[in-house]
């Protein structure tokens, strides 16, 4: 699937590392994701959902929250209601770049600060929690030993999954202040719960509790057999499957058709990914496109190169006109396939050139006709390939005008 890094602004000024895994064919709908405690985006449950959800044709959100992953700032300044506030950026962020996002989905206390975001979010029409608190505070039991001489001392550092955080009272007196439960009676969208029964580091009562206080729609999924953090491959295939099916109700997944712009031509959108040296994404109406170098040269291969997408263009155009003009006089042609090569030669070594001296740029294009045609009619269609219009575009003077973005 095709995956691109970019970065956003979040509410304290700093730069938040984010991730969107896409479709690799047209985006049915974006959902927003939120990461597990101290976790980050790139967490194997929160990949293995993105991806899987793409391949269901919807683009998935994720990012690392302040002072995880890639992320700038510091994790020890950072609250739940400063994350929460960063969920709603990064919506923000996907409305002002792409569309809104209409799913949101969270993992552990991810999934609290979902519920929380979620009525800042109006275009959010289904929300999905897996394995969430019902209170933030929950997370304090995890370095509850150390409480106390974080509030004498004004904050104190912890051990979460065997790596060192610093925690600061604000943390702590931030948590106890939230009210989620009132939030989630007031969610006014549908609502996917999500829990194992035998998670022994989130209860199962949670879900008992989130469940209760929302109101219909709203559905829950037991996950027997998973533990809170989806280490099974199979349990994030199967939560994103569920959730896949389940939004179908609420949100309208149909691809959007593309609206009829006559002969106006089309952007072509390029931006770096992140993801690689080279990676870039190539946007054009509905269709979305992988570029890069080979590996030789320092990519990744993951996506023909500039070059590759120059010569598509004439091999493309150079079929799509002798087919027209076939048909349009009713040829018997059955197939036709062009093979193009781009090189670098030589000035001196090219008669017909007007240039002389230094290199020259050259393109190789082999064109085979499969059909019952007479040397005529393919002598006919060999002259009709130097009129495709991207053919006249390369061999004929181009001005390209450049400018930078307001």
């Amino acid at each position: 699937m095709p995956h691109e890094r970019f970065q956003f602004t979040g509410v304290g000024g700093h730069q938040l590392a984010a991730a969107l895994d896409t479709p690799d064919g047209p985006i049915k709908a974006y959902a927003l994701f939120a990461h597990c405690f101290t976790c980050g985006k790139d967490v194997l449950a929160a990949k293995r959902i993105a991806v899987a959800l793409a391949a269901k044709g919807i683009a998935t959100l994720r990012f690392d929250f302040t002072g995880l992953g890639s992320s700038e700032g510091d994790f020890a300044n950072s609250t739940f209601t400063s994350n929460v506030a960063d969920l709603v950026r990064a919506a923000d962020h996907l409305r002002e770049t792409r569309e809104a996002p209409a799913i949101l989905i969270g993992h552990s206390l991810g999934g609290a600060a979902i519920l929380a975001a979620a009525g800042r979010i109006p275009e959010a029409k289904a929300v999905a929690t897996i394995a969430a608190p019902s209170d933030p505070v929950h997370v304090t039991h995890f370095f509850k030993d150390r409480i106390e001489d974080i509030r004498a001392q004004g904050e104190g550092e912890v051990s979460l999954a065997g790596r060192p955080f610093r925690i600061k009272r604000e943390f702590l007196d931030d948590v106890a202040e939230q009210n989620l439960m009132a939030q989630v009676k007031q969610l006014h969208k549908a609502l996917l719960v999500m829990h194992s029964p035998t998670d022994d580091t989130v209860g199962i009562d949670n879900a008992t509790n989130i469940f209760i206080a929302a109101k219909h729609p709203k559905s829950f999924v037991s996950l027997a057999g998973a533990d809170h953090l989806l280490s099974g491959k199979q349990d994030a295939a199967y939560v994103a499957d569920v959730i896949g099916a389940w939004a179908e109700r609420y949100v309208d997944l149909a691809p959007q058709p593309v609206a009829d712009a006559g002969s106006a031509p089309r952007n072509v959108v390029v931006q770096e990914t992140r993801n690689g040296k080279f990676q870039q994404i190539v946007t054009t109406g509905p269709h979305r496109l992988i570029a890069d170098e080979p590996v030789a040269v320092g990519g990744d291969d993951t996506g023909p190169g500039p070059y590759d997408f120059l010569l598509t263009g004439l091999g493309a155009c150079t079929s799509m006109t002798m087919r027209m003009y076939a048909d349009r006089k009713s040829l018997p042609v059955d197939r036709i396939t062009v093979t193009l090569q781009h090189n670098k030669i030589y000035a001196k070594d090219c008669e017909e050139c007007e240039t002389r001296e230094g290199m020259l740029d050259q393109i190789d294009r082999v064109i085979r006709i499969e059909g019952d045609l007479d040397p005529d009619q393919r002598k006919r269609l060999m002259e009709i390939a130097d009129k495709c219009p991207v053919h006249k575009t390369l061999t004929s003077e181009v001005r390209i005008v450049t400018k930078a973005a307001e």
